[in-house]
């Protein structure tokens, strides 16, 4: 497995619990990846790390999520409705860091006895005949069976599995922050979101006041080369959430440190995913814009369905193209949808969606992540 972020992590656990065994190779020298950033795992992705018999590692840490409210550039309450399957408190939505994410999962892998290499730097692949061998920077070598490239949006292993093919920008940069109180009555539980008039805003409070928020902001990528932690960020994003009345100007500018800006990207639909023994997953094969919120979701269907069809289907081709076939229609439309939320902020007629409705529980996903029903060949046809 190369990369130990959400994606190789969740993989690893999978493919430890369909029997194989697993190293995790990560080229960063600790667990902290992106830890200004945080997510939210909607109710599939955790549906998924149920299955991977993960939720306690994960709910352990970060704080759920129940409802979702849209406020309009005044601050006017537009829409609240609930967010998930509320239900059940093993499948609510869940805001946490991103490092404190990878950490999680990464403890878990080891508690279970997966062997977890930091400060491994891939750089060469030699696909054979009888498996795969990777080659680090350091000279260390690695032989295998398989390889399944988990390295993320930059991934080393999709640039020599297929060069050329890289991520577009989406047409927003995002903007990350916290701070140190809570802007109002608002409460835990509640993921606002404001639809601004230059900028799409949105922030939950955690159970100790601290306020996590972010924002996407219609412009020119970041300059190749520049640094994604800068207290002047701040400074750039307040003049447009002034423009409005809602409370987005107010809680940035009581950011604590510096905030993370990184530029909204997305994979071109059709790239390829698998060539002899090596298979990408994650945002290495299939990332999108946040738009969605469905990054870390996704990459954990992907663990559950990848295990499952190395389990089930007889040897690596077979099961790779299975794989592909039953993740590519659902991964492809989110690119779709969430992209086409980050370019509806540059409509000049007003601002696009906001967030993508969510939606109930879907039986055809819910099936397909079942950890005690085989996976076929090919999905079912959809109605």
């Amino acid at each position: 497995m190369i990369g130990g972020g959400i994606a190789g992590t969740a993989a690893a656990l999978g493919l430890r619990k369909a029997g194989y065994e697993v190293t995790v190779y990560e080229a960063h020298p600790d667990t902290a990846e992106d830890i200004g950033a945080f997510l939210t795992l909607a109710s599939n992705g955790m549906r998924a790390l149920a299955q991977l018999d993960a939720t306690d590692a994960v709910t352990a840490v970060g704080f759920p999520l129940t409802s979702l409210r849209l406020l309009d550039s005044e601050g006017t309450e537009v829409t609240h409705t609930p967010l998930g399957e509320i239900a059940d408190p093993g499948l609510r939505y869940r805001c946490l860091r991103r490092g404190e994410l990878n950490a999680a999962l990464q403890g878990e892998a080891v508690r279970r006895g997966i062997r977890l290499c930091h400060g491994a730097r891939l750089v060469a692949v030699t696909d054979g005949p009888h498996g795969v061998t990777a080659r680090f920077a350091d000279g260390a070598t690695a032989h295998a069976d398989l390889l399944v490239g988990a390295d993320g949006l930059n991934s080393t292993v999709r640039k020599l599995l297929t060069p050329g093919v890289r991520p577009g920008y989406a047409g927003q940069r995002i903007f990350y922050g916290y701070s140190g109180t809570a802007p109002g009555p608002d409460g835990t539980g509640v993921i606002t979101f404001v639809r601004g008039s230059e900028t799409t805003f949105g922030y939950a409070v955690s159970p100790d006041a601290h306020t996590y928020w972010f924002a996407r902001v219609s412009t020119e990528p970041l300059p190749v080369g520049g640094s994604a932690h800068r207290a002047a960020w701040r400074e750039d994003l307040l003049p447009l959430l002034r423009k409005d009345s809602a409370p987005a100007a107010d809680i940035a500018a009581a950011s604590r440190g510096p905030v993370m800006v990184v530029n909204a990207t997305e994979m071109p639909l059709g790239a390829v995913w698998h060539r002899g023994h090596t298979l990408l997953i994650g945002d290495a094969a299939h990332a999108a814009s946040p738009a969605t919120g469905q990054g870390a979701s996704m990459a954990l269907e992907d663990a559950v369905v990848l295990a499952k069809a190395l389990r089930d289907l007889p040897g690596a081709p077979a099961a790779f193209a299975a794989y592909e076939r039953h993740r590519r229609p659902r991964v492809e439309h989110n690119i779709t949808v969430s992209g086409g939320i980050s370019r509806g902020g540059r409509n000049p007629s007003g601002p696009g969606p906001v967030v993508a409705r969510p939606g109930g529980p879907d039986e055809t996903l819910i099936r397909q992540l079942a950890w005690d029903s085989p996976l076929s060949a090919a999905p079912p046809e959809q109605p």
